[in-house]
């Protein structure tokens, strides 16, 4: 078989949401595929920070920041974090429309105080990996810090939660000639959740400048996603898989639905698609 470069999301396709652990049977598919020559690349909206407890378990690269940060083999090929006019654009018109701000950096991620307890309240088990992740993660307080201990650094893209999609739509009015707001499609009881993220980069180009920085054609990538901010990976790779339990609307664009992760669905996958 051709080599193949493999890119994976992570919340919600490599490991149950909010979870830094992917089970057994997913690592020993990813270790098989390398040894049969793959590739295997993290493909994710996390920052690269938030990285630090997966990249343990061994891979050729990641692309972070949702395509605006990305290493291969420890070499950085790309990064593109947003400008200060940009930055203070963002962050002004999100916190004058009275949304809630996640900034995302290299070093970690720092959160609008108020942020923990509206996310408490309002956050049921509704099978949004990215709501859940963001839960978790401020349980655990996993380096989420107060926007209060933020200063000044790049800022690669901006997690926001309204408490009503009005907002975001003033919101939105001022930003979407930069900067693209994906808004995650699940019902959360009128909460909604999103990023921010500069039009300069996705997860789709992502694909591309890896595909391109290692001389393989695109159609020999294969992507694994599960929400919508997995939208343009999907699309760009040679073949698209979702799982389960994602996005109804991102199971129309794959050529194939797997089981979820912690159902062996990534193992299954690699097996079906020929990787090992």
């Amino acid at each position: 078989m051709k080599k193949k470069v493999i890119f994976l999301d992570i919340d919600g396709t490599l490991t149950v949401a909010g979870s830094n652990v992917p089970p057994e049977s997913a690592l020993r598919a990813i270790r098989a595929a390398r040894e049969n020559g793959h590739l295997v690349f993290l493909c994710t909206g996390r920052n690269y920070e938030m990285l630090t407890p997966v990249l343990s378990y061994g891979f050729d690269g990641v692309i972070a920041s949702a395509g605006g940060y990305i290493c291969c083999k420890k070499e950085k090929i790309y990064d593109c974090p947003m400008s200060k006019r940009q930055q203070q654009l963002v962050l002004d018109t999100l916190e004058e429309n009275g949304i809630f701000r996640t900034v995302e950096c290299l070093d970690g991620a720092y959160t609008d105080d108020g942020f923990k307890e509206f996310l408490m309240t309002y956050a049921k088990e509704s099978g949004n990996s990215e709501l859940l992740r963001w839960r978790r993660q401020l349980e655990k307080e996993l380096n989420i810090r107060s926007m209060k201990e933020y200063t000044g650094q790049p800022v690669y893209k901006v997690v926001v939660m309204s408490p009503d999609f009005s907002r975001l739509e003033r919101a939105k009015e001022k930003l979407e000639g930069e900067f693209q707001i994906c808004i995650q499609d699940k019902d959360l009881q009128g909460i909604i959740n999103g990023e921010v993220i500069n039009r300069q980069f996705d997860k789709g180009r992502g694909v591309k400048r890896v595909c391109d920085h290692l001389h393989i054609p695109v159609s020999d990538s294969i992507a694994f996603g599960d929400s919508m901010n997995d939208k343009e990976m999907l699309e760009t790779a040679g073949y698209a898989v979702c799982m389960e339990n994602g996005s109804d609307a991102l199971k129309k664009l794959a050529d194939e639905v797997c089981p979820r992760v912690e159902k062996d669905g990534l193992y299954h996958a690699f097996v079906k698609t020929g990787l090992i």
